[in-house]
């Protein structure tokens, strides 16, 4: 444990990023997963409306660095082919 001030500090702002970082990532999982479930599904209104949801929930994560901003790229296009391909 930590026996410094300025260790227990950095403890608590850790915790706090580690918390804040989960969040975001677990939360912009659960927004592609609605996309590809909707993709399944064939419902193509469903699947436009959960992509435009999720393609700034992507950006601003990669934003705040919890992704890569290649990989939020290559999210956000991954989906959109998806879902352009649904509606073709």
């Amino acid at each position: 444990m930590a026996n410094h001030k300025s260790a227990i500090k950095r403890n608590k702002q850790n915790a706090l990023r580690n918390a804040r970082n989960t969040h975001i990532r677990s939360t912009m999982r659960t927004y592609v997963k609605q996309v590809r479930q909707a993709v399944a599904e064939g419902n193509a209104e469903s699947a436009k409306t959960a992509l435009e949801r999720v393609i700034p929930f992507i950006d601003k994560a990669a934003t705040k660095g919890i992704i890569h901003k290649a990989t939020a790229s290559r999210k956000i296009s991954r989906l959109t082919r998806l879902v352009n391909a649904l509606q073709a």
